[in-house]
C-alpha cells in the first residue's frame, strides 16, 4: 500500500452543477411550487445552476420524458419534487426507475434518516430515490416545501458535484 499513489477521491469534483428541476404535481403550477421554489434556491445557495423548471402532472410518461428532456438538453443533473409516496398516483419513482443505469440507494436512506428527525417513523413513508443514468443524476425528492427543502440542502447541493465526478470518472 505504501508505494500507491494517493488517490484524492475529490480531485475530480465538479464545482457547480447545471441542475434541471421538475416539479410533479396534478394540483400546483409554477407560479405556485414551494417545494420546487425551495430546490432552486437551495441549489442556487450552494452555487448550482438551475438551467430549467418544468412541471408535469401525475403520469410515468410525462414524468419520464422531462427528465430525459432535460438530460438531453444538457443538465449534468435533474431533481425532481412529489410522487414518492406511497398513494396510487405517486408514480415518480416508478417512472424513473427504469431510467437508471445505478441506483444510489444511500441517497434514499439518508433522507429518510435526516426526515425522521422532523417527521419521526412517518418519514419511511417517503420513496424519495436517485440514480445514474449515464455520467448524469437524477433525484427524487417529495413535493411538499419541507422535504424538498431538507433533501436539497442537506444531501443534493453539497453532494452533487462529488458525486458527479464519481460518476465522470
Amino acid at each position: 500500500m505504501g508505494d500507491r499513489p494517493h488517490d484524492d477521491h475529490h480531485a475530480h469534483d465538479e464545482a457547480a452543477a447545471s441542475i434541471a428541476v421538475v416539479t410533479v404535481s396534478s394540483t400546483r403550477t409554477l407560479d405556485d411550487d414551494p417545494g420546487g421554489d425551495a430546490v432552486e434556491a437551495a441549489l442556487s445557495r450552494a452555487g448550482h445552476e438551475v438551467t430549467d423548471r418544468t412541471l408535469v402532472t401525475d403520469d410515468r410518461v410525462a414524468i419520464a420524458e422531462a427528465v430525459t428532456g432535460a438530460l438531453d438538453a444538457g443538465a449534468d443533473a435533474v431533481v425532481t419534487t412529489g410522487g414518492t409516496g406511497l398513494a396510487s398516483d405517486d408514480v415518480t419513482v416508478d417512472a424513473l426507475g427504469p431510467l437508471f443505469d445505478r441506483d444510489i440507494p444511500g441517497f434514499g436512506e439518508l433522507f429518510r434518516y435526516v426526515s425522521f428527525e422532523d417527521v419521526g417513523p412517518m418519514a419511511m413513508a417517503s420513496r424519495a430515490a436517485a440514480g445514474v443514468v449515464e455520467d448524469r443524476l437524477v433525484f427524487c425528492l417529495p413535493g411538499s416545501e419541507d422535504a424538498a427543502r431538507t433533501g436539497s440542502e442537506q444531501l443534493v447541493a453539497p453532494a452533487v458535484g462529488h458525486l458527479l465526478g464519481l460518476v465522470r470518472r
